[in-house]
């Protein structure tokens, strides 16, 4: 079949299955967006910008588990959407970018809107293309999806001349892919398998480590049987909170710089971790020489890159979680669960003596008791995007997250302006779900123009901003370790969130009080409008525990050891 390039991009994306496409057309991607407007198989949203187009089809691709695709021109379209890639490159998001670029004959002479849109990725990317004939770009599309899903998932980046776009030529979309360099490994060494299983037979303080891994692998379900099984209790990352489900009797909690006590000191006096898609990020291990010490480790993980990386490894297993996890469960059918007992019973003396938990009060609005609520109003089927700072934190520690892709966050990043872009691109997925972005009064601002495009599409997201007037999380470190110099973190000078809201097409509602917030919460979720609940939160509450940068997870700072436990100053 005869076609230009611009209509290969489009019927590649089809026969991808992709329903949604996120983003912002320019110059040199004009041709492509020329057909989008002729086709009907799939639609495009159109973000405000680039980066919140890219953060959408994150958002798109956590919740689903599906390939997320953005668009964007070349020069500033593209360098507003690197923000976006990196995102996704550290959080191992399977995303699809497609960048327009100028001609190839302009390529290099500095020519209007031009950017080394290769060169610019490559850091943030798990490949990118630069298509230069038109031949080989059915290949190459076919190529980026594959790459992007397969694997540790990432981001891939095609990069197209805009006269590539215009050529006619055939079309054959390929089949199957064969990438005679890469080769993913699924399976795990069947030995190295029988070597973990009998560590953990061995073990008296075992502990399970859960990463983002076991999301993305779709292996939760795996490993809660085999927590069920071994009757180990399991640590959560910031990534894999919703794996256990927060009723979970083994489910100690998330551990890091803001896990709970139980958590932390579990993975301090462990003698057997077995990490299952965790890289060992340092907001997780704090002190290096300090963490897990006392222990053997068994990591099992996608990449090969990530093993060994950071701590040394004893029982390493290359291989995807769940076909491994499949391996190892019929090994452990005769586990002695009785032999950690004595394990269970110091974790659970440690979880009753600091409990994750805060001091309510009735003069103020507290933010964790916002995120509780929030888990109590919205109901088990709700979804939760986040921004970056305190209340990213205080949602991971409080809410009650009970599956996987729940909770839709950028960790490793930690990138402001994520989680309502995200939110749109997650309820676009799901219709049917009630999504809410918990953000900051700081956050909010990043991406606020996403406004426009919710209520375009008239797509029912909920902002509930934590308002403390502050950049929360750094005027907590300026509290703790910069006598209390709030350096420009005070944002006390704000717009009026209920009115921008409303300016927009949405519905604002501004929250003083419990009651307000309970009447303002089941009104939105009632709405189908985009909506910002403005909440006043104390100024000064603080995110406890804490590890400090470059402490040991056993030294936190807790609640009963702080000087200042968030009372209003």
């Amino acid at each position: 079949m005869q076609m230009s390039g611009a209509q290969m991009v489009c019927e590649a994306i089809i026969a991808e299955g992709v329903k949604t496409v996120f983003g912002y057309p320019g110059g040199a991607i004009m041709h492509v967006y020329d057909e989008i407007y002729k086709q009907d198989g799939f639609e495009h949203i159109l973000n405000r910008h680039e980066q919140a187009a890219v953060h959408a089809a994150d958002g798109y691709a956590r919740a689903t588990g599906e390939v997320g695709v953005a668009m964007v021109t070349s020069g500033p379209g593209f360098t507003n959407a690197v923000t976006g890639l990196a995102t996704a490159y550290m959080d191992s998001i399977p995303l699809v970018v497609i960048s327009g670029q100028v001609p190839l004959s302009l390529i290099g002479t500095d020519g209007f809107q031009e950017i080394d849109a290769v060169g610019i990725s490559r850091p943030c990317t798990k490949h990118n293309f630069l298509v230069r004939t038109l031949e080989e770009l059915p290949r190459v599309l076919k190529e980026a999806f594959y790459i992007a899903r397969s694997g540790r998932p990432g981001p891939v980046l095609v990069d197209i001349p805009k006269d590539i776009t215009v050529d006619i030529g055939k079309f054959v979309y390929p089949d199957s892919v064969d990438i005679p360099s890469y080769k993913p490994t699924y399976k795990g060494n069947k030995r190295q398998i029988e070597k973990a299983v009998e560590a953990i037979k061995t073990a008296k303080k075992p502990l399970l480590y859960i990463g983002g891994g076991v999301v993305l692998s779709n292996a939760s379900d795996l490993v809660r049987k085999l927590a069920e099984k071994t009757q180990i209790p399991a640590v959560e990352t910031l990534m894999a909170r919703g794996v256990m489900g927060a009723k979970n009797p083994l489910l100690l909690g998330m551990l890091g710089m803001h896990g709970n006590y139980a958590s932390n000191m579990a993975m301090s006096e462990t003698d057997l971790v077995i990490s299952l898609g965790a890289r060992f990020d340092d907001r997780v291990t704090g002190k290096l020489s300090e963490f897990a010490k006392y222990a053997d480790i068994i990591h099992v993980d996608i990449d090969a890159a990530n093993i060994g990386k950071l701590v040394d490894v004893d029982y390493p297993i290359v291989g995807d979680i769940t076909q491994v996890l499949e391996k190892m469960a019929p090994l452990l059918d005769d586990v002695d669960t009785d032999r950690y007992n004595a394990w269970r019973e110091i974790l659970k003396r440690y979880n009753e003596l600091h409990p994750q938990s805060y001091v309510d009060s009735d003069k103020v609005i507290k933010p964790q008791w916002v995120i509780e609520r929030i888990g109590e109003l919205a109901g088990e089927d709700a979804i939760i995007t986040s921004d970056v700072g305190q209340h990213q934190m205080w949602a991971a520690q409080h809410y009650p997250f009970d599956r996987p892709r729940q909770w839709i966050s950028s960790g490793g990043l930690g990138t402001m302006g994520f989680g309502f872009p995200a939110a749109i691109g997650v309820k676009r997925a799901f219709p049917e779900k009630t999504v809410i972005n918990i953000t900051g009064d700081g956050s909010i601002l990043m991406n606020m123009q996403e406004l426009v495009t919710a209520a375009e599409y008239e797509i029912p997201v909920i902002n509930v901003i934590l308002n403390n007037h502050f950049l929360g999380m750094v005027r907590q470190w300026q509290t703790f370790f910069y006598e209390k110099r709030y350096s420009e973190t005070d944002l006390t000078f704000q717009p009026n969130f209920k009115a921008l809201a409303e300016a927009c097409g949405g519905i604002g509602y501004d929250v003083e009080t419990k009651e307000e917030f309970d009447a303002a919460l089941q009104d939105a979720i009632k709405q189908d409008k985009v909506c910002f609940m403005n909440v006043s939160t104390n100024r000064f509450e603080n995110v406890l525990p804490m590890v400090p940068s470059g402490g040991a997870l056993f030294n936190m700072m807790l609640p009963s050891t702080t000087e200042n436990n968030g009372e209003v100053e």
